[in-house]
């Protein structure tokens, strides 16, 4: 098995790619294509931990190395599923799970809070297998909203659902759920208030345009060519 690993500083630490390659046992006949001598992805998985959001500006050589690790063990998580035959949903479950537990992202603990000070989150995952998808939007209790988003599309009638709800149904499925207060870092509640103040000062939120992006992605690829995207927030 070869293995070729990409990451990338793209938008500063917005991207990471991962893909493996098999190549064919020696002496096994290869196809006739003018693809011949390119080698299909036995699997692959793509994240991203912040499209835009993740400024140089802000950025220090201990922060760099933080994000990095991070992506890198995020990473780790989803190509173990795939390599181990696991489906291409479960990789972006198991992937972005981490991703909302990182305190890093904007994304489960750790997410931007909102104006007034709480945190409301919000995930969608689609599943290529069957074409089908589900998600979640203002939820304050459910721990990895992504996990909330899945049981939406699994075990419900509904492709969304939103607020106190949504909550309810992710209790109702046996999800784990948190105070609000779980979510908060003092990162966070420091930003907020900052930009709260600017508002009053100026009338205006200011917000960059590059700060809308900032979510945690996850697309795969499983070994049955089966296609999973999913993605998590918090926010404003």
């Amino acid at each position: 098995m070869r293995k070729n690993t990409c990451l990338s500083l793209f938008l500063s630490l917005a991207m990471l790619m991962f893909m493996n390659a098999c190549e064919s046992p020696s002496g096994q006949n290869q196809p006739t294509s003018t693809a011949e001598t390119q080698e299909a992805p036995e699997y692959a998985i793509v994240i991203h931990g912040g499209a835009g959001t993740i400024t140089k500006a802000n950025m220090t050589p201990e922060k760099e190395a933080a994000y990095n690790q991070a992506l890198n063990e995020a990473l780790d998580i989803g190509e173990e599923v795939l390599k181990n035959g696991g489906s291409a949903l479960e990789a972006v479950e198991k992937t972005i799970m981490y991703l909302e537990d990182n305190p890093l992202f904007n994304a489960g603990k750790g997410a931007v809070l909102t104006n007034a000070e709480t945190c409301e989150l919000d995930a969608s995952i689609m599943d290529g297998s069957d074409q089908n998808a589900g998600a979640v939007a203002g939820v304050k209790h459910v721990k990895n909203p992504i996990r909330a988003a899945i049981a939406v599309m699994k075990n419900s009638p509904h492709v969304m659902m939103a607020g106190t709800g949504a909550d309810q149904f992710a209790l109702e499925q046996g999800l784990d759920t948190v105070p609000n207060e779980y979510f908060y870092t003092e990162r966070r509640l420091e930003a907020i208030r900052k930009a709260k103040a600017r508002e009053e000062k100026t009338g205006m939120i200011g917000q960059r345009h590059d700060e809308k992006y900032g979510t945690v992605g996850c697309v795969a690829l499983d070994k049955n060519g089966n296609l999973a995207a999913g993605t998590s927030t918090g926010g404003m």
